[in-house]
């Protein structure tokens, strides 16, 4: 069974700082791009941020650029996948959501095995 499980999320105030974490199996997913969406109520899923299956290549959406850092690493049969977040702020409230993707251009593109998603609330 293929799964994307995130975790991390929470109730922050604005200017806080989160790291959400995503793990999955390597069996499944070592040379897939791995990357982060999010979503609210009413709106189309957005994307993020993506990291390619060596980790060498990044990419970021503009309106997080800068203020967000995504990586993975893997051990004991398991990839991580972080989404550092720095300076949240109130419009950064969605559920975000991990995905994995044959590479970066596919994972963009919205062709994904998905998470379930972890909430992410930040106040004023």
């Amino acid at each position: 069974q293929v799964q994307l499980v995130e975790s991390g999320g929470g109730l922050v105030q604005a200017g806080d700082s989160l790291r959400l974490s995503c793990s999955a199996s390597i069996r499944a997913f070592s040379r897939y791009a791995m990357g982060w969406f999010r979503q609210t109520p009413g709106k189309e899923r957005e994307f993020i941020a993506a990291i390619s299956g060596d980790g060498g290549s990044t990419n970021y959406a503009d309106s997080v650029k800068g203020r967000v850092t995504i990586s993975r690493d893997s051990a004991n049969n398991t990839i991580s996948l972080y989404l550092q977040m720095n300076s949240l702020k109130p419009e950064d409230t969605a559920v975000y959501i991990c995905a994995a993707s044959p590479n970066i251009l596919t994972l963009q593109a919205g062709r994904n095995y998905w998470g379930r998603g972890t909430q992410v609330t930040v106040s004023s």
